[in-house]
């Protein structure tokens, strides 16, 4: 018996060396292995930039198809856009006004739709919204951030957003880099608008409120305004964003729209009055 059992401590010892052989052998590649893992790079995922909605859009209002109505949020577009048109040409002499203000721009869902002067909007042509300036009405354009400037028409209305002052079209927000940041700090330079025959160069002006979430709160709106201001025409209408209320007074001067805007409180926020230039 102690025979076998020296002859099998003797037969296992071969194969415990061996083992300890391969395993000392081993603990190099084992050691560079587990260093590879512990020093091995991680990988970040790429992440797209943040949509343009976050910040021109999600906080801009939207325009009614309606002529004169609002601005609404600025949709996220890709670069790859028809090439822009010439820009107007500056008319020679200094500016009638300037203005600094915060400048937003608008592009898709409202590309081929009509404008408040009549024309077709055209995002890739140099054009802008502006609530007060008359229609045909060139400025210039300056981003504050990068001194980047554009020369633009004003055929459109709004921005109806708090203290926004502009909106831009897709290509005049690319000439100014407004399109990336979505919102920006611009000056505005306008010159003396073109001369109609019998439009009247004081312009006529509205009132708009809005805009409303709930068409109810609207309706009402409008029918309080209607009791309040009998030889006004009171309308109510829908846009992307919501619904809107406008006051047509009879006396169209800017004054007393003016004063009408002031006198007109409501609880709801976001819903704001602004005084319109229809001209």
């Amino acid at each position: 018996m102690k025979r076998i059992a020296h002859l099998r401590r003797t037969a296992a010892a071969p194969g415990r060396a061996l083992g300890r052989t391969l395993g000392w052998a081993l603990l190099p590649a084992l050691a560079l292995a587990l260093a590879g893992c512990r020093h091995k790079n991680k990988t970040v995922p790429y992440q797209s930039p943040p949509p343009l909605t976050s910040t021109a859009r999600g906080a801009t209002a939207a325009r009614p198809t309606h002529p004169n109505a609002a601005s609404r949020p600025a949709p996220s577009v890709s670069e790859g856009t028809a090439a822009s048109a010439a820009q107007p040409a500056l008319p020679h002499g200094k500016p009638v006004s300037t203005e600094v203000g915060l400048a937003s721009w608008y592009g898709p869902p409202y590309a081929n739709r009509t404008g408040a002067d009549g024309t077709v909007y055209d995002q890739n042509a140099m054009t802008a919204a502006h609530r007060t300036l008359p229609m045909g009405s060139i400025v210039r354009v300056t981003n504050l951030a990068n001194d980047q400037s554009v020369v633009v028409r004003i055929t459109d209305r709004g921005p109806f957003v708090g203290d926004r002052l502009i909106d831009l079209s897709l290509a005049a927000a690319k000439e100014t880099g407004v399109y990336r940041v979505g919102v920006a700090k611009v000056r505005v330079e306008a010159y003396a608008p073109p001369v109609h025959p019998g439009v009247d160069p004081a312009g006529k002006w509205c009132v708009q409120i809005g805009a409303f979430l709930d068409e109810a709160d609207a309706i009402k709106l409008k029918n309080n305004l209607i009791r309040r201001y009998s030889t006004a025409k009171v309308i109510e209408f829908a846009g992307p964003t919501g619904h809107w209320v406008r006051i047509n007074p009879e006396n169209a001067d800017k004054t007393t729209a003016s004063k009408i805007a002031e006198s007109i409180h409501v609880p709801i926020p976001g819903a704001l009055p602004y005084i319109v230039r229809l001209n």
